[in-house]
C-alpha cells in the first residue's frame, strides 16, 4: 500500500473507532438503558409471613426481621455469564447464615437463595465499586443490615408481634420519624375470613452513595421490582393504609 493511501486508511480507522466509542459511551450512560438504576432497595422480610405464603416448605422461621435482598430499581440478570461462587463469601458465612437465612428452605447448605438474589440483583449493583464483586455485594448488604438495625429500633418502639392489630398510618409514622426518611411497606393482603392484611416485608431505599432516602415514586413511575416480591403462593404488596395490620408471632399451620 502506497504511503498516501496508508495514511487516509489509519486516519479512517481511527475515526471509526472514536466514532463507536462515543456511541457506546452516549448508551452505557442513558436513562433508557436497561441496566441503568438510580436506587437500592434494602428488603427485610418477616420469616413468619414468609412461611405463611410458602406452608409446606417452611419449619421454624427466625423470629427476626431478615434479609431478603439489596436490589437496584429497575435492573435485572445485567450479566448472566457471572455465576454465583459461594467460596467467595465463605468469610462471611456466620453472618449469612444468621441474618440472610433462606427461610423457605431450613438446610444450612442451601445456597440457592444467594446465588438467586447475586444473578438477579448482585450483577446489577456491581456498577458501583464498592459492590462490584460478590464478596463485596452481600458483605455490604450485612453492613447496612446491621446499621438500618431494623429489629431493634422496632423493638424499642414497641412494635412487636402481637395478636392484636396495628395501624399502617402509625407504623409508618413511627419509622419515618426515627430514620428520617420513607421506607415502603408490603403486606399480604386478607384471606377469606381475615379482617387484617399481615405485614411481611419493609424496603429501606438508598442512593448510589449508600444514604438513606425515600422509597416514595413520583406519580406515573412504575416499580419494576414488583415481581420480586412473589414469594410464594401469594403475593405481597404495597400495604393498605384503611386496613387494619397483623405481625405474626408464630406460623399458623392450617388445618
Amino acid at each position: 500500500m502506497k504511503p498516501a493511501k496508508l495514511h487516509y486508511w489509519i486516519l479512517g480507522c481511527v475515526s471509526m473507532a472514536l466514532c463507536c466509542w462515543c456511541t457506546s459511551d452516549k448508551f452505557l450512560q442513558s436513562d433508557s438503558h436497561p441496566h441503568t438504576w438510580k436506587k437500592l432497595y434494602l428488603a427485610h422480610h418477616w420469616p413468619v409471613t414468609v412461611c405463611k405464603q410458602n406452608a409446606n416448605d417452611c419449619q421454624d422461621p427466625p423470629e427476626y426481621w431478615t434479609i431478603h435482598g439489596l436490589w437496584p430499581d429497575k435492573s435485572e440478570e445485567c450479566n448472566r455469564t457471572w455465576h454465583f461462587n459461594v467460596t467467595e463469601i465463605k468469610d462471611l458465612m456466620p453472618d449469612m447464615r444468621r441474618y440472610w437465612p433462606d427461610v423457605i428452605h431450613s438446610s444450612l447448605n442451601r445456597t440457592h437463595f444467594w446465588k438467586h438474589e447475586w444473578e438477579k440483583h448482585g450483577t446489577c449493583a456491581a456498577t458501583l465499586e464498592v459492590l462490584n464483586s460478590q464478596k463485596k455485594y452481600f458483605g455490604k448488604t450485612l453492613e447496612l443490615y446491621q446499621h438500618v438495625d431494623l429489629n431493634g429500633y422496632l423493638q424499642k418502639a414497641g412494635i412487636k408481634p402481637s395478636s392484636t392489630y396495628y395501624q399502617m398510618t402509625a407504623i409508618k409514622e413511627v419509622l419515618t420519624k426515627f430514620y428520617g426518611v420513607t421506607p415502603k411497606i408490603q403486606c399480604l393482603p386478607p384471606e377469606e375470613g381475615e379482617k387484617a392484611q399481615t405485614i411481611g416485608q419493609i424496603e429501606f431505599c438508598f442512593t448510589k452513595e449508600l444514604q438513606l432516602r425515600n422509597c416514595t415514586e413520583p406519580k406515573g413511575e412504575s416499580n419494576r421490582l414488583q415481581t420480586d416480591l412473589q414469594l410464594g403462593t401469594r403475593e405481597l404488596s404495597v400495604c393498605s393504609d384503611t386496613l387494619p395490620v397483623y405481625y405474626p408471632s408464630q406460623v399458623q399451620h392450617r388445618k
